[in-house]
């Protein structure tokens, strides 16, 4: 592994219960949890529904967590201020557009960035990773599908862990642009996606939202995965 610290994990809120939903963000403050995934879906791009940005509002007034909304929509730039206006303000939130659903990339990343937020990029299993090359200097983080968007249950894809590498690969060494990964995080699949070279973690019901045991229990057993002690 290249370096213990040097890994975040995003709990996908999607996944939590919304009747408790002030609770579990407190939960997952208490684990050590490092930002908030926030997916939104329009029924057009990805075949569900999603979030909508006055959830975010919510989160907000109970806590600083940050936010990274994943756009899982058409023309996803329509909705930036909007969601800049609900809350995704602060410097460590990440507002994520996907390469095949928006039209001048670089346009909207940079539009991004002005805001005062990180700008993020996320590419479908099917979009060849070349399509990043002409905005790859524009990107703060780049969400690596490893499942197919807005499918329930979609098991993990062939090839990801051969793709992160390609993908860490293709980074300029100069550039701080992370790897997050979504999609069939689990306790299996953890240590392999980050020792293949990702730096982030969306995690959802395979993981810390594990009905199993508490958001507690399963974050400390996903760190002890992923930095290996728990093989000692």
């Amino acid at each position: 592994m290249r370096n213990k610290k040097k890994y975040t994990l995003s709990a996908s809120i999607i996944c939590a219960d919304f009747m408790n939903l002030k609770a579990n963000v407190g939960e997952l403050e208490r684990a050590g949890i490092d930002s908030i995934h926030f997916d939104v879906m329009d029924g057009l791009f990805v075949p569900r529904y999603g979030l909508f940005p006055e959830i975010i509002t919510q989160i907000r007034s109970f806590s600083r967590l940050p936010i990274e909304a994943h756009m899982m929509v058409r023309n996803s730039e329509n909705y930036l201020r909007l969601f800049i206006n609900s809350g995704l303000n602060q410097p460590n939130d990440v507002f994520i557009v996907h390469t095949e659903a928006t039209y001048q990339l670089k346009k909207i990343l940079r539009k991004i960035r002005a805001y005062g937020i990180k700008a993020g990029v996320a590419v479908n299993p099917s979009t060849p990773l070349e399509v990043l090359d002409p905005i790859i200097r524009e990107v703060d983080t780049v969400l690596l599908m490893a499942i197919k968007p807005g499918i329930v249950g979609h098991p993990l894809i062939e090839g990801t862990f051969d793709r992160i590498t390609d993908l860490r690969e293709k980074i300029p060494s100069d550039i701080r642009t992370t790897i997050a990964i979504d999609g069939g995080v689990s306790f299996t699949s953890a240590f392999q996606m980050m020792t293949a070279g990702s730096d982030s973690l969306v995690c959802g019901s395979q993981t810390v939202f594990n009905s199993r045991d508490t958001i507690i229990a399963n974050t400390t057993k996903l760190r002890a995965i992923l930095e290996n002690t728990a093989h000692k």
